[in-house]
This record gives structure tokens, C-alpha cells and sequence, in this order.
């Protein structure tokens, strides 16, 4: 007989991870915390009333692909062309310093005992670092009427670029997780991906004009668009064992540049999201993160690992910078600005789960970062970051912008 316990367990999540995002936000805190609290206690490290299924396993993997979807539609090419140089440079060293310290974390923590993915697991482990959120970020900036300048304009661009060589990197040590795969094969299938979404995104971008300018009502093109991102996460995950969010990201760059269709889109998409799948992803995330097998080991690294990764971004972004010309100040306030892991670290760390490069009990340390980065993201910006007309304005040797 069919058991229909499946609609009972989406409506105490869907109820609870309101609840709690609300509470949240009361105190002053980003919902997506109050969601991954309400997993948490949902699962079995509290009152274990939901346990993690294949359906489950199935609707939060389909909200990791609209969200990385929408974050592929937000994307805003202009930024990165007045930012240019400068924002790459910060997000390169912004991502290769939180991977490098990551990755030897792991290995100082957890030993090599002959594993064959010892090395893919800590590697893994800087990939989840190098990731950046920063919808708190713009949030704050806003308010401290700092988005439009210099600075915010920066971090945006930065953390763009950020988002894209984070993509590239977690392709990459995903699809090495099979040993008899050779790393010249990997690449091989990497190269030939991008280049299938060049050649499609030329041809997909040209036909979604078209139908935008033709058709004056487009709410059709909302499911066109979806489908679309469906087939393309489908066919970098079966065709070139490439993680699904990277088609689903892709396929969101290439549209974003439809402007009005765009917005229809996001909107569209993000009711679709924010109804269902996304609380389901990020209650899933609090339900993997069982605390009754944290150890004093565990818990030295889940604090280690805490540091880790606000101290790097700090100094890896602060560090680009600085060599951008930016001011020392300025220098901290891109780098505070990069803090914040967010969602986008919930996503990569599931991704890993899937493909055996993280275990259950690391998503307890990953899911601290993940609060605890986005809660003193703000916190930090405001402490150190001039308000407009404080001091002197911002000099950089590179106009860019």
C-alpha cells in the first residue's frame, strides 16, 4: 500500500522552515539560517520527526538547480566590464588561498590511512572555502550607500568571477573521483563542455531574443527557460560527468543579458524556488548535519575550519586589492565584503556529498561557517567600512570603473 506520509513531512518542513526564517529575520539574521536551524532540529540530531529520503534527496537537489540557475540570471555582465582586471585578480587570490589553506586543514586534521580519495576529500574541503555569497553583502552596502561605489562595485565583480572559477574548480575534482579517469580526460571533457556552451549559448541567446521581441505577452518564456536550465544540468551531469549545477549555472549566464525577459524569468523562477524547493534543499542540509558524532577532534576543526575561512578571504581578496591599488582600508572592506559562504557553500558541500567527497560528519563545521560567516559578514562590514563622506575618498591607481 502507498504511503502517503511524504505530503506530512513537506508541510512540517515547508511550515518550519518559514517559522523559523522569520524568527530570524526578526533578530536580525538572514533567513536561510533560521531554515538551516529548522533542519536541524527537525533531523536527528533534535527530535529526528524527518529522516533524509531518496524523494527528499530528489526535490533539494532540484532547488540546488534553481538556485544556481537564478544566480546565473542575476549575473551582471556590465560589472565585469567596468571592473575588468581588478575583479579578477581579487577573486583569483580569493579562491586560491582559501583552497590551498582548506585542503592542508584537512590533511593536518585528518591523516592519510591509505584512502583512495584522501587527497579529492581535502581538496574538496578548500573548494567549499573558496565559495562566495554575497546577497548579504549588497544588502548591507545598500543600506551604508555603498553599493554603487567603488568598493561595492568591486566586490561585486569579484565575487561574479568567483562564482565561475569556484564552478570550474568543483568541476574539476568532482570529475575526478573515478580512479581510472585520467586527469587529461577530465580536463578533455571540462574543455569540451565550455565549448558546447558557447556554441549553445550563441544559439539559445539569438532564439530567446527572438521569441522576447516577437511575442509582446512572453509568460510562456518562463518555461522555456526553465526547461531549458533542465537540459543543459542534464546533459553536463549524463554527457560530460560535469556537476548539474554548472549546466544549471550556465544556462542562467546565458540569458541574463535578456534584460525584461530576464527579470520575468528570475521572478518567475523564484517563486517556484521560495514556495518549495529551496526550504526543502536547505532544511535537507540541516537534516545531514547530525551533532550527536561530534567529537573534541571534531569540534577543534570545526573551529579551525571557522577561522580558516574568514581569515583567508580577508586576505586573499584584501590582498588582491591592494595590488589592484586600492587603499588599505578599502583593501579590508573587499575582503570583509567576501566573507559570507551562504548558500553557495551549502551547494558545493552537497554536491560533494553525492559524489563521496564529503562525510556526514563534516557538515556540522561546514554548516558553522555557513551561519556564523553570514551573520558577522555585516557585522564587520559595518565596524570598518566608512559610511559615504567619512575621511577621504577611495584612491585606485586603475580607473576601471
Amino acid at each position: 500500500m502507498q504511503s502517503y506520509e511524504f505530503l506530512l513531512i513537506l508541510a512540517v518542513i515547508l511550515l518550519s522552515t518559514k517559522v523559523f526564517g522569520l524568527i530570524s529575520e526578526r533578530v536580525h539574521m538572514p533567513q536561510v539560517v533560521g531554515a538551516l536551524l529548522a533542519g536541524v532540529v527537525l533531523g536527528p540530531s533534535v527530535l529526528g520527526l524527518v529522516e533524509e529520503t531518496d524523494f527528499l534527496l530528489k526535490t533539494s537537489e532540484i532547488g540546488v538547480i534553481l538556485l544556481m540557475f537564478m544566480a546565473g540570471l542575476d549575473t551582471d555582465l556590465e560589472e565585469l566590464k567596468k571592473t575588468g582586471l581588478a575583479s579578477f585578480v581579487i577573486a583569483l587570490i580569493g579562491v586560491v588561498v582559501p583552497l590551498i589553506a582548506g585542503t592542508g586543514l584537512y590533511l593536518v586534521f585528518f591523516p592519510d590511512a591509505g584512502e583512495p580519495l584522501h587527497m579529492l576529500k581535502a581538496l574538496f574541503i578548500g573548494v567549499v572555502l573558496t565559495a562566495t555569497s554575497v546577497s548579504i553583502t549588497v544588502e548591507t552596502l545598500r543600506e551604508m550607500g555603498r553599493l554603487k561605489g567603488k568598493v561595492g562595485t568591486a566586490i561585486l565583480g569579484a565575487a561574479i568571477i568567483d562564482d565561475i572559477m569556484g564552478i570550474i574548480v568543483l568541476t574539476l575534482v568532482s570529475a575526478m573521483t573515478d580512479p581510472t579517469v585520467q586527469p587529461i580526460a577530465v580536463l578533455g571533457r571540462i574543455v569540451a563542455f565550455f565549448i558546447l556552451v558557447v556554441i549553445v549559448g550563441f544559439v539559445m541567446y539569438r532564439l530567446f531574443r527572438a521569441i522576447t521581441n516577437e511575442w509582446s505577452n512572453h509568460r510562456r518564456i518562463a518555461i522555456y527557460a526553465l526547461s531549458f536550465c533542465l537540459i543543459l544540468s542534464f546533459v553536463a551531469e549524463h554527457y560530460f560527468g560535469i556537476a548539474d549545477i554548472t549546466g544549471a549555472y550556465f544556462a542562467g549566464l546565458i540569458l541574463c543579458n535578456l534584460l525584461e525577459a530576464r527579470e520575468y524569468i528570475n521572478k518567475k523562477v523564484n517563486i517556484l524556488a521560495y514556495m518549495f524547493f529551496s526550504p526543502v534543499f536547505f532544511a535537507s542540509m540541516g537534516i545531514k548535519t547530525e551533532l550527536d558524532g561530534m567529537t573534541g577532534s571534531l569540534l577543534i576543526f570545526s573551529f579551525a575550519l571557522l577561522a580558516i575561512a574568514i581569515i583567508t578571504k580577508i586576505v586573499g581578496c584584501g590582498l588582491g586589492a591592494k595590488l589592484m591599488g586600492f587603499n588599505w582600508s578599502d583593501s579590508l572592506s573587499i575582503g570583509l565584503g567576501m566573507v559570507s559562504r551562504g548558500e553557495v557553500a551549502l551547494i558545493v558541500a552537497q554536491k560533494g556529498a553525492q559524489v563521496g567527497l564529503i562525510d556526514s560528519s563534516l557538515f556540522p563545521p561546514i554548516v558553522l561557517v555557513v551561519i556564523v560567516t553570514t551573520l558577522i559578514t555585516p557585522i564587520l562590514l559595518k565596524l570598518f567600512m566608512k559610511s559615504p563622506g567619512e575621511g577621504t575618498p577611495p584612491s585606485i591607481r586603475h580607473d576601471f570603473i
